[in-house]
């Protein structure tokens, strides 16, 4: 007995180890599986949202399936219901007459003896039967329950096919019991070979030598049953390929109707990547040639007209080029007799002097527009270079601010730096972000109302971002799309005291573009504007976030107030600028990393 229990706990933790085992393979499987069963199943998503032929084929296919299966059900369901009902119909009606039969035999069999007896109950139900090369029907012969037993009841009970009472349901059983002479059927199932057969039983009661037996004549529907798989494989077959001609024929239409969009989509983005001569291919005489054509109309129009633009813009380009450069000579002449007539402006009378003093200022005023269009004509021309070496932009920022301090003066504007870090060093041209930041600032003065001018500085790994916000009368969001545009005015009838080229924000924005950076403007009216100007801390660097948030959303700096560091600029020229601690309390809004809006 020990040797017994050692060798069955041994086979029993071999058993355990080689479920885990299995299991573990199972699970390896599985995780295996999964990533491309998941990257299967992405596919499809994929292709589902990328492809209308597809996503109409499958469509189609999944509504063909879905009514097929509906429909084959249905007709499968009808033509069983009508196949049963047939047989039932045939099954009673033949009961009624074999029953009748059999006990018109017993009625009028004279017979005594047990072996007559026996005899003659097997014939009878033999011929009920119908034995021959078919047979047509089963019966199962047994002598009714709990009845007074006579002294010459030689037959209990018999079956044909050795089949015993258990096949008869026991309801059928116990209607024929209670019915008396009535007939009652159900659906049951006997055993043929190896194998179990649907079938109807039929119970009659009929009596033999003051004895009542229980006749149930069994139907096979076997017959029946092979005939409705016939029929529905007939149908499932004829479904399936029915679906797979929709498919195909689904497949075939969309392909002709997609393949004409699909077309045209690559075309169209060949045409906005600049391929003017680009069309597409038109066949036949149908809608979607019509619609080739009108699409092919449309693109010689667009290029006819982009080509018309072009030149006109190489010819407006070339102008401006050729008159700026012609009168960069005379307005030096001009300038340096304007300057003559200023410096002598004391010996004059009150009306010379005041000549001679608008004739000064609208010459340098000249000067600055034929140098912005000088500027401009070399950004269109391709000529423009950026010479970036690394450089504090906090040194640029207060240069800008002290020579905005005499316009900030005359609009009562303080200027406000606030920044948390105390240095950044960019790979910039100094120049040109002078050029950006003073033109942001002079934009801001003019139309800030006199009310405080804040500029916010941050950075973060890869960027940092400088942002001009004013207070004054702002501009609605088509106004701030427009704002770089080049002569572009959002009030043409206002006057201006300052700049007057219309194009600082455009030279701007062409700067900005030298240092792969952003140069956004947000605004709202009666709430002001905010600038934001973002650069690549290195040349060539990608942004992925700007620092600063363009939308101005009022709350605190990241970080406290000592370690802020604010410059501000008083209305007072004489007055230098500032750097010092943030005070507490002071309303100055800092700018925090974020989204663009």
């Amino acid at each position: 007995m020990p040797w017994l229990l050692s060798r069955a706990r041994i086979w029993t933790r071999r058993g355990l180890i080689l479920v885990l085992r299995v299991s573990r393979l199972v699970s390896i499987g599985v995780r295996q599986i999964r990533p491309g069963l998941r990257y299967l199943w992405r596919s499809l998503l994929r292709r589902w949202r990328r492809s209308l032929e597809f996503r109409t084929v499958l469509t189609t296919l999944l509504l063909a399936v879905t009514s097929f299966a509906i429909v084959g059900a249905y007709l499968s369901n009808q033509i069983a219901n009508n196949l049963f009902q047939e047989r039932l119909v045939q099954a009673e009606s033949e009961s009624r007459y074999n029953v009748k039969q059999v006990q018109d035999t017993f009625d009028g069999a004279q017979v005594t003896d047990q072996s007559s007896v026996i005899t003659l109950v097997y014939d009878t139900l033999t011929a009920v039967e119908g034995r021959g090369s078919v047979i047509q029907r089963r019966y199962v012969f047994e002598a009714k329950p709990e009845q007074t037993k006579p002294r010459n009841r030689w037959v209990e009970s018999r079956a044909s096919d050795q089949l015993t009472v258990r096949v008869i349901p026991p309801e059928l059983r116990k209607a024929v019991q209670e019915g008396g002479k009535q007939q009652f059927w159900a659906s049951t199932q006997f055993p043929v070979g190896n194998e179990d057969r649907p079938g109807i039983a039929v119970g009659n009661m009929v009596t033999f030598n003051g004895t009542s037996y229980e006749l149930y004549l069994i139907y096979d529907l076997n017959t029946a049953q092979q005939t409705l798989n016939e029929i529905q494989n007939v149908l499932w077959a004829g479904g399936a390929a029915l679906v797979l001609m929709i498919g195909a024929i689904a497949w075939y239409v969309t392909r002709n109707v997609v393949s004409p969009v699909s077309h045209a989509a690559v075309v169209s983005e060949k045409l906005a990547a600049g391929q003017l001569q680009e069309r597409m291919v038109v066949k036949g005489e149908d809608e979607v040639a019509r619609l080739g054509a009108s699409f092919n109309h449309m693109a010689a129009s667009l290029q006819e007209q982009i080509t018309q633009l072009a030149t006109l813009s190489q010819m407006q380009q070339r102008f401006v080029s050729d008159v700026s450069h012609e009168l960069r000579t005379p307005l030096t002449t001009v300038r340096m007799a304007a300057e003559v007539l200023f410096e002598a402006r004391e010996d004059f009378d009150p009306m010379n002097k005041r000549s001679a003093e608008l004739l000064y200022h609208q010459v340098e005023r000249f000067q600055s527009l034929l140098s912005d269009l000088l500027e401009i004509s070399r950004f269109d021309a391709g000529a423009a270079v950026l010479d970036a070496e690394p450089q504090d932009i906090f040194q640029v920022i207060s240069h800008v601010m002290e020579g905005a301090s005499p316009v900030a003066a005359e609009y009562g504007s303080d200027v406000r730096l606030n920044a948390r870090q105390k240095s950044i060093v960019v790979e910039m041209d100094s120049r040109r972000i002078d050029r950006i930041l003073r033109n942001l600032l002079l934009n801001a003065l003019e139309h800030g109302e006199g009310k405080p001018i804040l500029i916010s500085v941050a950075a973060n790994h890869d960027a940092v971002a400088v942002s001009v916000r004013d207070h004054g009368i702002g501009m609605s969001q088509a106004e701030a799309a427009r704002v770089f545009d080049r002569f572009w005015r959002a009030d043409p009838a206002r006057a201006r005291t300052t700049g007057g080229s219309g194009l600082g924000l455009s030279i701007a924005a062409e700067d900005t573009k030298l240092h792969n950076g952003w140069l956004q403007a947000w605004g709202r009216k009666g709430s002001g504007s905010n600038f934001r100007l973002t650069l690549p801390l290195r040349q060539g660097g990608t942004i992925v976030k700007s620092p600063l948030q363009l939308e101005p959303a009022d709350i605190e700096f990241p970080g406290t107030a000592r370690e802020r560091q604010m410059l501000v600029l008083g209305t007072d020229p004489g007055t230098p600028p500032q750097r010092s601690q943030a005070a507490a309390g002071l309303d100055t809004p800092d700018a925090v990393e974020g989204e663009d809006r």
